[in-house]
Formats: structure tokens, sequence, C-alpha cells
């Protein structure tokens, strides 16, 4: 007696290939077999014109809340992890999490930048701490963003960040763009690091920019070069945004890396438009609008919709909240052919994962919001992406647009964001794939329905088209309602087999 079959389904495991109609039987919050007649089961679920396929890893989710997981979770992901930015310290992070009554597997990658702002300006790191506000602390003291560390503070800074992925930490958050000062010596010593411990850094890289010097390109050479010379697996993050329009010579510089077998990955998410604090240091570069090829009225403010209207402008809002969240609009992708193009080669970019960089959701006030409010109320605000980035990709970039197959669209949202993980922490050699002995993280959704319904003005309409969401063996979602209820989630943490 099973606990679930899953029945009639059109069944993808992008690792295998298999690609045809077949039932699942789930016993125990694993897959028991794949195939016909498999027995009776507590629960059947038909899934006739459905797709069945693993649940959508996110590699890149800054959420980590219950909002969060339930928004996420209509747009098919069973997995939501923080590892561009991190958390430090680790197990304060896993403890505080612990509390919550999560939906979804999380975990957190070891933060350098915060290992550096304890460092660099004696920043007390409080266990537990939402680590996109502690991105937004120490604003008043800079120099954790524009000085090189000494010898001893770079050897403080690794020992910090050591720690951290001795505590479970799934590799290294290195969001350099927002602490360029950090030296080559530095950045050298903490991918000795990540080689060390076979664990993937997860970059930010240190400049965007369209023009020489110090441009984006520059900064992916540099990345390039710290691969090559510590061994280190650098898996880039949002090449779309990091990239801005300079986006094909990205491309064609990283495949070439590629091919020369340096352990380099990468991901994207679908938008032209990113989201950070607005604390961020290269807003207040003066050659900003120049470098990027935007001016400060593509900067909008999350929680009042505001854009801003000079640089002055930013200088007061960051200082009246350096925490606040911005939206900023670097592609026109809805009137600009080309800009559109550009995106298209960082989404569709082969091997590339897809990732959202979901937000946190927050109140009118910008606070974050961590509530139990169910449906999301309209005053809650984060990034279209935090709602509808895989649903999106999947119904723009597969079913409208046929731009990529489905099952190489899927094994972008499920094995490949599995792989760049797995070497840290085997358990996920159970996920992302639909075969026998594998975590049962399914989704089942209908490829003529599935969509992202969030927009810029309406951020809090969840995605549509997810029939039914398993984590671990457990319906999150059936029949496209949310089980308040739920709470399957389970942590994960380097070495986790």
């Amino acid at each position: 007696m099973h606990d679930i079959v899953i029945k009639g389904g059109r069944v993808i495991d992008p690792e295998t290939g298999r690609d045809e109609i077949s039932d699942i039987a789930i016993s125990a919050g694993r897959i028991a077999a794949i195939g016909a007649d498999l027995g009776p089961a507590l629960e059947v679920i038909d899934a006739s014109g459905l797709i069945v396929a693993p649940g959508f890893i996110d590699l890149h989710a800054h959420g980590q809340s219950v909002p969060a997981d339930r928004m996420q979770a209509f747009d098919g992901v069973t997995t939501a992890l923080e590892l561009e930015v991190g958390a430090l310290p680790v197990a304060g992070w896993y403890e505080a999490q612990s509390r919550t009554a999560r939906l979804l597997n999380y975990g957190t990658a070891s933060a350098w930048i915060f290992a550096r702002k304890a460092v660099m300006i004696g920043l007390e790191l409080k266990p537990g701490e939402a680590p996109i506000t502690v991105m937004g602390r120490g604003f008043d003291d800079p120099r954790w963003s524009t000085d090189a560390a000494t010898e001893a503070q770079a050897d403080e800074i690794v020992a910090r960040t050591r720690q951290g992925i001795e505590e479970g930490g799934l590799g290294i958050g290195i969001p350099a763009g927002y602490a360029p000062g950090a030296g080559a010596k530095e950045m050298s010593l903490i991918c000795d690091l990540a080689a060390e411990t076979d664990t993937p850094t997860y970059t930010h890289i240190a400049q965007m920019s369209n023009i020489d010097p110090k441009s984006s390109i520059e900064a992916y050479v540099t990345l390039i070069g710290l691969a090559g010379a510590t061994g280190a697996h650098m898996h880039i993050c949002h090449l779309n945004s990091t990239s801005l329009q300079d986006v094909e010579r990205a491309a064609a510089i990283i495949a070439k890396a590629q091919a020369q077998g340096l352990r380099i990955t990468t991901e994207a998410y679908p938008y032209g438009t990113g989201s950070t604090v607005v604390s961020a240091g290269f807003f207040v570069d003066p050659a900003f609008s120049a470098r990027t090829g935007t001016g400060y009225d593509a900067i909008e403010l999350v929680a009042t919709h505001r854009r801003l209207d000079g640089i002055d402008d930013l200088k007061q809002v960051r200082q009246a909240d350096p925490s606040a969240l911005v939206l900023w609009h670097f592609l026109d992708t809805e009137d600009n052919p080309r800009h559109r193009a550009l995106l298209d080669v960082s989404v569709t970019y082969p091997g590339g994962a897809i990732a959202s960089d979901a937000m946190p959701w927050s109140q009118p006030d910008g606070t974050p919001y961590e509530g139990d409010e169910w449906p999301l109320g309209a005053d809650k605000t984060a990034h279209p992406r935090s709602s509808g980035t895989f649903t999106r990709f999947i119904s723009q970039w597969v079913r409208e647009r046929d731009a990529i197959p489905l099952a190489q669209a899927i094994a972008k949202c499920t094995l490949i964001p599995a792989q760049i993980v797995e070497s840290c922490a085997p358990l996920f050699k159970r996920k992302g794939r639909l075969q026998p002995g594998c975590d049962a993280d399914i989704v089942v959704f209908d490829l003529a329905t599935v969509t992202d319904r969030a927009t810029f003005a309406e951020m809090n309409l969840p995605a549509q088209g997810m029939r039914h969401v398993l984590v671990n063996g457990q319906a999150v979602i059936s029949d496209g309602v949310l089980d308040q209820a739920a709470a399957p989630g389970r942590p994960i943490r380097r070495g986790d087999r």
C-alpha cells in the first residue's frame, strides 16, 4: 500500500530522458516506483493531461519565510536556497528557520560579506537575523565595502567563512558587487577555501558596467581567473542583471572558459528588472548612468512605487532607510526587441540554471513581513520574480515562443541546480530527478495554463497552473489549493546525504 500514486501524467525526468505517460508511486517521502499497475495507494492523484516533473530548485531565494514559501510553491519551487548572500553565523540561521513552519526545503551558504563586515568594522552578527537586513547594516561605515583587507584581516575573514561552512553552509556567498574594494589576495584565499572544502562559490561579480575600466567583462575575466588559479567552482548569479547590455560578450567568454574545463556555472531569471537594497554602493557611482545605460529614474522604491529623480534623491533615501528595497529596470523588455534578445541570451544559456533572486516580502512601511496572512494582501510587496519566475519561464519561453524544448527547460529548473550543489551535499543527488529512490519533491502542472500573474503593480498575485506540489511526499498544494497547515520543508546542510 503506497502513500500516493500519481496516475496517468506525462512524466519527465531530465537525467534519464524519460518522457512518457506513466504512474509514480510514493512511499515514506520517496519515489517507490515508476511504471504501470503500481498497486493500491491511500491517495490517488489523477494527472491525466498534465506534466509531472521534479520539484523546482531555486538556488537564489532571499525570501526564506512562510509567505515566501507559499508564493514560491505556486511557482513550482520545492527547495529554496539562500546562496548568493548566505548567512552568518550559519548555525544560528538554521536554528531560527527550524522555529518556523517551512513549506519548502531550505538551506544557506556561508556569508563572506558578513564575515567582512564583522572583521572590517566590527559589525555584530546576530544569530538568525535575516540576511537581507544584514546587507543594509554598516551603511554608516563603508570600509567593509571600499577597503582592501590587511593580511591579518583577510585571514580572519577566511576563518569566519570557514566556520560557516563547518556549521553546514552549502558553499560561500560572494556578492562582490557590494564590496568591490576586496582585493585579489583576499578573494584568492576565499576561493582556496571553496576548493579545499569542495563547496561552490555563488558570485555576484564585482563590477556592473557596459564600459571599461571596471566593466562587467573585466569582472568576469577576474572570476574566470580565480577559477583557474584556485580550482574553485565559481557559480555566476543572475547572468542577466550583472552583464547588463554586454551579456553576449559575457556569455561567449564564459562558454570558452567552460570548454577549457574550468568549474564555472551560471543562472539567470527571466526579467529585465533587478532588485536590491538602496544602499548598494554601485548606485552612488558618479558615472552610474554612463556605465549602466540607465538613469536614476530606472530605480523604483518597492514600498511606494516612486521612481527616483537623481543621485541626491537616492542619497536621501539611503540615509533614511539603507535597507529599503528598490527595483532597477536595467532592460526594457516590453518595448525594446534588442533588450528582449539580450535577456534571451542569459535565460537560454546552455547548461545554465533558472533562479529567481526572489526578494523578501515587505509591509507598507518597508519592514519585512513574516506573518501568516493568506492570500497575501495587495499591500505586501517584493518583486514579481518572488511570485512567478519559473512559471514565467515555462509559459513564455516554452509554450508561447517555443524557444526551448520542455524537457530542457525542466532540466534548467531541476537537475542543473541540483548538480551545482551536490558536490557539497550529496542529498541533492536525490533531488531534481524522477527516479525510484529519489525524494518525492514533485510538481504536477498544466502546460496549457501555467503562467505567472504578478506584475510590478500587483506583486502579490500567485502563479497559476500548478495543480499539485509535493514536498518530501506531502502535498502543499492540492488541486490548485494551498494547504495552509502544511510544513514538510526540511533543512539541507553541507554533507547531508
